[in-house]
């Protein structure tokens, strides 16, 4: 009975299982199959076309090819991968059984890695004494290639003294052939110190420099190969035979008094006073923070004292300063603690000067002389900040202005044209002449020039409009005329 007569099967039910089974029925697709590749043909090899190449390479490059030296230049489809394999392997008009780098050693003496040369302690000590002929020092692992033999390098000399190979027994190494063979020293097997040989080197240095060494200093001129840092290092892990821990400062300061930064010697106040009386007999003044190095203390300094005094430090209580002790003990003048001043002795002190000296002080007169203590520059700063009792914003020039009439320099009295115009009418009436820009000074007016006047009235400065010339001037207000010049 055909599929689609099947009793209880709807006509779409039939057509549906027999797409099924069609597809199921079908064969399977054929897989498409690639073409076969297609290898070109290499060309025969030979010893003598490799080393052609190979010295080629050399000629252009300055160095042998290796396997990883990519392309052959002088053929595109060559390799030096790919020669090194035909060696190896065999082929291609090849015997096999060798390398690219056993062929340049054989043929050409390239140096190969696994093939060195033997080595005896004689070559390596006629090596290290050309090395020590051309740089003064004897060779170390870390000198890099040995001087005279290509491919050699002294950290591959000293494997082999260590490890053997190449013809060497193992079990040395490069400090210790030069130590036994030359007598350099080695560094990791140094002779043994004492106290007594290291005080012994301090006090030849001590002698040639006037100052006792530490480990900053270099080389030591009384033993060869010796250095203070080195001592000082096995004084610290008390290494080289030394029995106890201990720095190269504390070694000098306990057996021959030098002075140890990190141990100073304790302080009291007489002895401050002492060495401040000392200083003032040599200078006669009391010493402050910064008066430098204190006399007859070598390695003291003022400013380190000063520091003590007020940090508690080297037995001090601390809370003090240099300036604070003197002014206890010895009543000198502490300038951070000073005497109150007054206007009326500020006049008086100037007073004085201006009668001894017939001029009034300035900030840069110097001394006072009816103060031991102060200065006319400290006065005058006093005034301007405000301290020692004093108001803040004046100085001594505006102070002796106001209160004395002397002329301010910094703040000259107002101009008027009338004021200007009066003293030229004065100077005609008394010279017979205009003045000018060179006349001089004014004499009915002290401390004004007429070269200050003219500058005052050409930039407008003390309460003129500017813009004009003392000449512009005088001729505007008729006293001269275009013809008629001021004198100069």
């Amino acid at each position: 009975m055909p599929f689609d007569l099947v009793p209880g099967r709807s006509r779409s039910g039939r057509n549906f299982l027999a797409r099924v089974y069609s597809i199921m029925l079908q064969p399977p697709p054929l897989k498409k199959r690639r073409p076969p590749r297609l290898r070109a043909r290499r060309t025969r090899l030979s010893i003598s076309q490799a080393l052609r190449w190979a010295d080629a390479h050399h000629e252009r490059s300055g160095d042998w090819p290796t396997k990883t030296s990519g392309h052959v230049a002088e053929t595109l489809q060559e390799t030096w991968c790919g020669v090194n394999l035909a060696l190896y392997r065999g082929g291609r008009g090849l015997p096999g059984g060798t390398t690219l780098a056993q062929l340049l050693f054989e043929k050409r003496g390239v140096r190969h890695h696994l093939l060195t040369p033997p080595l005896t302690e004689e070559q390596i000590l006629t090596w290290a004494d050309a090395h020590h002929a051309q740089t003064g020092q004897w060779p170390i692992t870390h000198s890099g290639p040995v001087r005279g033999a290509p491919g050699e390098d002294w950290r591959n000399v000293n494997a082999a003294l260590a490890h053997g190979g190449r013809g060497l027994p193992g079990g040395d190494s490069l400090a210790r052939l030069l130590q036994r063979a030359r007598g350099v020293r080695n560094r990791k097997a140094q002779p043994p110190l004492t106290e007594r040989k290291i005080l012994a080197w301090a006090d030849a240095f001590f002698a040639e420099h006037g100052r006792w060494p530490n480990r900053q200093d270099g080389s030591i001129a009384d033993a060869p190969g010796e250095t203070w840092g080195a001592v000082a290092a096995a004084l610290h892990i008390a290494g080289r035979g030394l029995k106890v821990r201990m720095s190269l400062a504390d070694l000098l300061q306990r057996h021959r008094g030098a002075r140890n930064r990190k141990n100073l010697p304790r302080l009291t106040e007489r002895r401050i006073l002492d060495w401040a009386n000392a200083h003032h007999a040599e200078t006669g003044n009391w010493p402050n923070e910064n008066s430098g190095e204190v006399s007859g203390a070598p390695g003291e300094v003022w400013g380190n004292i000063n520091q003590a005094l007020r940090q508690g430090l080297r037995g001090l209580p601390g809370d003090d300063t240099l300036a604070q002790l003197l002014a206890r003990r010895v009543g000198a003048r502490n300038n951070t603690n000073v005497p109150p001043l007054s206007i009326a002795q500020v006049l008086a002190w100037a007073d004085a000067h201006h009668e001894r000296t017939g001029h009034w002080p300035n900030a840069d007169t110097g001394a006072i002389t009816e103060s031991s203590d102060d200065t006319w520059m400290a006065i005058d700063n006093a005034l301007r900040a405000g301290v020692r009792g004093l108001e803040r914003g004046q100085s001594l020039a505006r102070l002796l202005h106001r209160e004395r009439g002397v002329r301010n320099r910094q703040a000259p009295p107002r101009l008027t044209v009338k004021q200007i115009l009066a003293w030229a009418d004065e100077h005609h009436e008394r010279t017979g002449r205009w003045p000018g820009v060179g006349a001089g000074p004014i004499p009915c007016a002290k401390g004004e020039t007429w070269s200050g006047v003219s500058q005052a009235l050409k930039r407008g400065r003390r309460g003129l409009p500017g813009g004009e010339s003392l000449s512009q001037l005088l001729r505007r207000s008729g006293r001269t005329s275009n013809g008629q010049g001021a004198a100069g």
